[in-house]
């Protein structure tokens, strides 16, 4: 479960975070070859998975199986690819079509992703996910590891690594411009779900199309409650989803973790949370993560925080020295999502949730200007390949393309820092965490570190 034993200069070059970076590429996929059509099975089908599974048939997959617990959700799906074979539990499907499926798509609520994805890529097929890529550090490890043991071809659904404003940035960065970063400051607008909460007492009937079992998968079980958990509300619940941080920092903070090669926190802590509850997420809250010198850049601090504005009370957010000027530039209010990354000559702002579009601050300047209008990014070189599209990367990863640009190598990575910030916020504020991420354990909390992995429901464990 430790780190492999190549450098962090290795492992950068590996997921591309330095410029020149290859992977092990995949082997064809089996039975197939360049022309014909990849088989491609969905778990999850309903919400995102909608537009996952009809991506995949647009890239050219042949979509053989649907799974969804939501009988509502799999026969909509179904009318679109008739031919293909119904199923309420993934075990079952990639069971009993093993050896008819290449390559699957995993789009169902956060606390599925690993266990499904796991399996899967056991048998070999290359992995579609969703993000957060899983619920726990634990299952981000070992996706990782199978990755990288299987040689399969995976992508994490944070959909703005293919903007070009992203790969921009992360030029921009590392080419120095605004100097060695010094901090980060990451805001988002969520929950836009329920969160903040105690659970609510007593049961409902079970619908007759729900897999109810099933979409409790490994967590503990829990009684049916008639739109508390499903459709959607799920992500507030620290059972089944992340809550904000967990779904919204594999965009937000996406762009920051590659330019400035973040790696593994040595600190975490909830420095500030609205009131902490045994089984959902606070309402609004401020993480602090500290990281060590990486590769010739100084030691670093990051802040995240969370909260939506539209729920009666102030979240909280960045202090004004930070994000004055981005108010200016927004025309006196700060934007409900974004990014700031400040270093010693300058300051670099984001100003959405997938990255596509940034701003440009120097020292000696008064206020933001547009990258792509600002003089000292004129000259900075293209050094990382523009994308053919996010879900396009992943086919062309299949039949032995370059490395998609959110594989599992980086995306993984990434997903276990945003992880250890949602459990600081289990653990709750004012308790740092020290941590040692190669061996996944903190050195001074046994609660951090008992949250690393889950308490698996019998039946449902991955077999590792």
């Amino acid at each position: 479960m430790a780190h492999s034993s190549t450098n962090r200069r290795q492992f950068l070059k590996k997921s591309g975070l330095i410029a020149g970076g290859t992977f092990g590429m995949p082997a064809f996929v089996s039975g197939q070859n360049l022309n014909s059509k990849i088989q491609v099975a969905c778990i999850g089908v309903g919400g995102k998975g909608s537009s996952d599974t009809q991506n995949a048939a647009r890239c050219g997959g042949e979509i053989v199986g649907l799974c969804d617990i939501d009988g509502g959700s799999l026969d909509k799906m179904a009318k679109n690819f008739p031919k293909a074979a119904k199923y309420s539990d993934f075990r079952e499907m990639l069971t009993k079509m093993g050896d008819k499926v290449d390559a699957v798509t995993v789009s169902t609520p956060d606390h599925l992703h690993g266990v499904a994805s796991i399996m899967a890529m056991q048998m070999g097929k290359h992995i579609y996910c969703q993000k957060p890529l899983t619920q726990t550090v634990w299952e981000s490890r070992m996706m990782r590891n199978l990755t990288r043991d299987n040689k399969l071809a995976t992508q994490m659904g944070n959909q703005g690594s293919a903007a070009d404003g992203l790969r921009r940035s992360v030029e921009i960065i590392q080419s120095g411009v605004i100097g060695n970063p010094k901090e980060l400051h990451v805001w988002t607008n969520r929950p836009v779900w329920p969160q903040g909460l105690e659970r609510p007492e007593g049961s409902d009937p079970i619908p007759d199309n729900l897999n109810w079992d099933c979409f409790i998968g490994p967590a503990q079980m829990r009684p049916y409650k008639k739109n508390v958990y499903h459709s959607f509300k799920w992500r507030g619940w620290s059972d089944f989803g992340t809550g904000a941080l967990g779904d919204m920092a594999c965009h937000t903070v996406n762009m920051p973790f590659r330019a400035l090669k973040l790696g593994y926190p040595t600190k975490i802590e909830c420095e500030m949370a609205s009131r902490i509850y045994d089984e959902t997420y606070p309402l609004t809250s401020r993480v602090r993560f500290e990281f060590p010198e990486r590769d010739g850049l100084p030691p670093m601090k990051f802040w995240w925080y969370d909260g939506n504005p539209g729920k009666n009370f102030d979240p909280i957010r960045p202090k004004a020295e930070v994000v004055s000027e981005v108010i200016t530039l927004r025309g006196g209010k700060l934007p409900g999502s974004g990014a700031v990354i400040v270093g010693d000559k300058g300051k670099l702002f984001s100003q959405d949730d997938y990255g596509r579009e940034f701003y440009v601050k120097l020292n000696d300047e008064k206020g933001y200007t547009h990258a792509s209008k600002h003089e000292a990014c004129q000259g900075v070189e293209k050094t990382i390949a523009r994308s053919p599209g996010h879900e396009q990367e992943w086919f062309d990863m299949m039949k032995g393309g370059a490395p998609a640009y959110s594989n599992f190598e980086i995306a993984a990575y990434l997903n276990e820092v945003i992880l250890l910030g949602c459990i600081a916020q289990q653990v709750g504020e004012g308790h740092p965490i020290d941590w040692d991420g190669p061996n996944m354990k903190s050195t001074n909390s046994a609660l951090a570190t008992s949250l690393v992995k889950r308490n698996y429901r019998e039946g449902w464990a991955p077999k590792i």
